[in-house]
């Protein structure tokens, strides 16, 4: 690959024959944010929720972060090929566990820290006020948690967005469809365009949930 197929890959983002049909970007781009958006959301259900409670009672918090690292430690296409072999088979089922896995870390650990880091006067001042357990999250830790959440879900959605390129590896949808058909054909063009692609959607979800991080804030 030269300069001369990084010129070629412009021309093939602005040819508007690969901008239509089911093989198309916008196709392409609609699958990839359905991946995204799915895993992000079964690993927020599953995270948050988890890391909130533990870093309330301030217990088993290490050895759950613990084990949401592997997710990290697995390679992400080694945990889709075995999912491949299960009864999901070659379907997007199989790219969202495997996405919700490598999500979970981030998630996990920025709610736990943030529930850790949140001022224990104010905590004791709330149950001083009477305030049972439930109330004391909603109420105390869970607002002053949330900048370190929302860096959290940023993170998670960034490299889940940059991830979900995996799925073309077992005949899913994406973006990475894009790549893979270039590799397979040998066409450094449209490989380099979906490159180009996966990288400007990670850059716009990066700036979407920085945007969202700071609306949510409650001390801005």
């Amino acid at each position: 690959m030269n300069i001369d197929d990084f010129i070629d890959a412009l021309r093939w983002l602005g040819d508007g024959e690969n901008w239509s049909g089911a093989e198309g970007v916008p196709t392409r781009f609609a699958e990839h944010m359905w991946l995204t958006a799915i895993s992000l959301l079964i690993a927020c259900v599953i995270a948050i929720p988890v890391g909130l409670w533990l870093g309330h009672i301030g217990r088993g918090g290490t050895l759950a972060i613990n084990i949401s690292n592997v997710g990290r430690a697995v390679p992400t296409f080694a945990a889709l090929v075995l999912l491949s072999m299960t009864p999901l088979g070659l379907s997007d089922w199989s790219t969202i566990i495997a996405l919700v896995v490598f999500g979970l870390p981030p998630l996990l650990t920025n709610t736990y820290v943030g529930m850790r880091e949140v001022d224990r006067d104010a905590v004791d001042a709330a149950r001083g006020m009477g305030m049972d357990a439930v109330q004391v999250v909603r109420k105390v830790e869970l607002p002053l948690a949330v900048p370190l959440i929302m860096n959290g879900v940023r993170l998670a959605a960034v490299q889940i967005v940059a991830t979900a390129t995996i799925a073309a590896l077992v005949a899913g949808g994406g973006l990475g469809r894009i790549i893979t058909s270039g590799f397979g054909r040998g066409d450094y063009p449209q490989l380099i365009a979906g490159a180009i692609l996966v990288a400007a959607m990670a850059l716009l979800v990066e700036g979407v949930m920085e945007w969202v991080q700071r609306r949510v804030d409650p001390l801005r």
